[in-house]
């Protein structure tokens, strides 16, 4: 070798080295970029999420109060005559109503607080007053101050917002210490109202239960015996194709397709059940269904075919194999898709619109043939009202709504936790 050749051959292979060290480096400089727009998208949805919980939890404090006027009540004055016995049975307010307490109520307010500001109560407050005398009878042989709810507008004016008549009136009963926001924990056992200051939760949240039951009744056993059949016995033809294609095409339509098939097929079979818990699960079934068949089918592959194999050589039936061995295995993964599936179907709205469930319903369902609404759709109806009471509330309920969905997801993983086996 010549000596011309030993520089050049030197050169090149410090040229292939640079080379090499030049495409290191910018794939150490690809790695790390990567890891910081990683890092920057979940700095991004924890800061989105925090955001979130943080607007909703400053709004929806306020939705768990409301406006009340102090009302003091001599009930041993002799105005109300009824015998405590009387408050026991199932009549008790409408004897209260009969003995006259919804003018005894009106009475004491315009004596304590002025004839203006006993207009102002809520003129639905006496009933407040006879379900804590029925709790407590003994009130009828004293005085008593009880806080009563007041009326939209001068919720409002206490907040600056009402009728500029009503003002000065708020000010001063707020300066005595006569008005005032307490927390409404009724808002919890209520139903709907027309009036903000009257509204409930708990007619949408039974609602809400009653719904998920038969949603999960229903779409549960069907969706995991659908996957265990066409992943453990279906033949492979093209009708089976077909059917996998269907499924997966039904996990992806819009919500409100599943509400015209609810409307069309269930109420044209039960058409005295609009608005029932019972037709609403229905239909949210027909929608959750094809998600936990598909994960269902994922979670029964995925278990090793040496467990099958095991079984079948100890001379176990197929039955005994899938339903001892694979489905237990698959149960995971299948109540993961459940949870999806039911998180879903919680916060649907559209199918439920196309159904009936958006009708006004003031007293909490008392069957699955009841007529109900759901929290989803309250809070979409009570978003459209004008007053800012509502505007609250809305931001209460949605409050009510996530911890519902929170504490559905906590069994949900309980009970995927409970039954996981590892191999």
């Amino acid at each position: 070798m010549s000596d011309l050749t030993l520089p050049r051959a030197a050169q090149a292979a410090a040229s292939d080295a640079a080379n090499k060290a030049r495409r290191l480096k910018r794939r150490y400089a690809a790695e790390r970029r990567f890891r910081l727009l990683g890092l920057a998208a979940i700095l991004f949805s924890v800061a989105m999420l925090v955001f979130l919980l943080f607007d909703m939890a400053s709004n929806g404090v306020g939705g768990f109060k409301r406006t009340e006027l102090a009302v003091e009540i001599d009930f041993a004055s002799g105005a109300l005559t009824v015998d405590p016995a009387q408050l026991r049975g199932s009549e008790a307010e409408r004897v209260l109503e009969g003995a006259g307490l919804p003018a005894v109520v009106a009475f004491a307010a315009t004596q304590g607080d002025g004839p203006q500001a006993a207009t102002e109560v809520d003129t639905g407050a006496w009933r407040e007053v006879a379900q804590r005398l029925v709790r407590d009878p003994g009130l009828l042989s004293r005085k008593a101050t009880v806080w009563l709810p007041v009326s939209d507008d001068m919720a409002a004016a206490l907040r600056g917002e009402g009728p500029p008549e009503l003002r000065p009136l708020a000010a001063s009963l707020a300066a005595q210490g006569k008005l005032q926001r307490n927390w409404d924990w009724g808002f919890l056992t209520r139903g709907d109202a027309t009036h903000a200051q009257e509204v409930g939760i708990w007619g949408a949240l039974k609602g809400s239960i009653m719904t998920m039951l038969v949603t999960l009744a229903l779409a549960f056993p069907i969706g995991v015996l659908s996957a265990v059949y066409l992943e453990e016995y279906a033949p492979r033809n093209r009708w089976t194709d077909l059917i996998e294609v269907s499924i997966n095409n039904l996990a992806a339509v819009p919500s409100i397709i599943f509400g015209l098939l609810g409307l069309a097929v269930f109420l044209g079979l039960f058409p005295n059940w609009r608005s029932a818990p019972l037709i609403g699960g229905m239909t949210l079934a027909l929608m959750t269904m094809p998600v936990i068949v598909i994960s269902g089918r994922n979670a029964i592959k995925a278990v090793p075919p040496s467990i099958r194999d095991a079984a079948l050589g100890i001379g176990a039936s197929r039955v005994q194999v899938v339903f001892h061995h694979v489905l237990p295995l698959a149960l995971p993964g299948i109540l993961t898709g459940t949870i999806i599936g039911m998180a879903r179907a919680l916060g649907e709205t559209a199918p439920l619109l196309m159904i009936g469930m958006r009708a006004f319903v003031a007293t909490p369902p008392e069957g699955l043939t009841s007529p109900a609404s759901v929290l989803p759709v309250q809070i979409f109806l009570w978003s459209d009202e004008i007053d800012r009471g509502f505007v609250e509330r809305t931001s209460a309920a949605i409050i009510v709504l996530l911890l519902f969905l929170l504490a559905m997801n906590s069994l949900a993983i309980y009970l995927r936790n409970r039954f996981e086996k590892r191999w």
